[in-house]
């Protein structure tokens, strides 16, 4: 794990830094420690990362400032701060979880449990995906989403008016923060549940999922019959 911790106060950077490192252990390969957006921002553009531990409140800067740019990353992000009217909105941008001060080590480590997916995020309703378009920040409604298409580490998105967006997240983390919404069907695809209007078997036992716009996209032949129960 390769993790950046944004936190302003020493204290509770040392905190969140010693308990991290008892967390992970052996599996933690690198722990950067950052007390401004702008340093924070810096090595973002600079460093491949697993996970960025984020507060928003940054010497009165705000971190939702960083927060709009790690969310569309490929590494998830966790906010831990004391501001806990800002959780929903945190959630609906796309963070993995929201650790309201004080915390201790048991709550942290179960945030760190959903990053390394041992944990469900059901619960969590993420509302827009933070896409990088034209060098800037775009936040997409979750509504305007039909599928999406893995593509090696990133995803393909795939919108409701025909269009498609890149996202630099894979299909698997995708998958982990849409969960509320979205099913696996196929090693390729995760879609809309509400989107699918027909499920069929076609000749040589092809499975497909026909959509409300009429594109069809094919199902996995272990995802077959526990998709048909749910959509049913």
């Amino acid at each position: 794990m390769k993790v950046l911790i944004v936190e302003d106060e020493s204290r509770i950077a040392k905190r969140i830094e010693r308990m991290t490192q008892d967390i992970f252990g052996n599996d933690l390969q690198s722990l950067t420690l950052a007390n401004t957006l702008q340093q924070a921002l810096k090595f973002l553009e600079n460093n491949p990362l697993d996970l960025v531990l984020l507060d928003l409140n940054l010497n009165g800067e705000n971190g939702f400032d960083l927060l709009k740019t790690a969310v569309s990353g490929s590494f998830d992000t966790i906010v831990i701060s004391a501001y806990k009217d800002q959780a929903i909105t945190a959630f609906e941008y796309g963070v993995l979880d929201f650790v309201p001060k004080p915390f201790n080590q048991a709550r942290l480590e179960q945030a760190f449990k959903r990053s390394t997916y041992k944990e469900s995020t059901e619960s969590i309703k993420t509302k827009f995906l933070a896409i990088r378009k034209r060098q800037r920040i775009q936040l997409l409604p979750i509504e305007d989403l039909l599928y999406i298409k893995g593509a090696g580490v990133y995803a393909e998105l795939f919108l409701t008016d025909g269009s498609k967006e890149l996202h630099d997240k894979s299909l698997e983390k995708l998958e982990h923060l849409l969960s509320h919404s979205f099913e696996r069907i196929h090693k390729s695809y995760l879609v809309r549940m509400s989107a699918i209007k027909e499920i069929r078997v076609e000749s040589g036992s092809k499975y497909i999922a026909k959509l409300d716009n009429g594109e069809q996209l094919p199902i996995g032949r272990t995802k077959y019959k526990d998709l048909k129960a749910k959509w049913l």
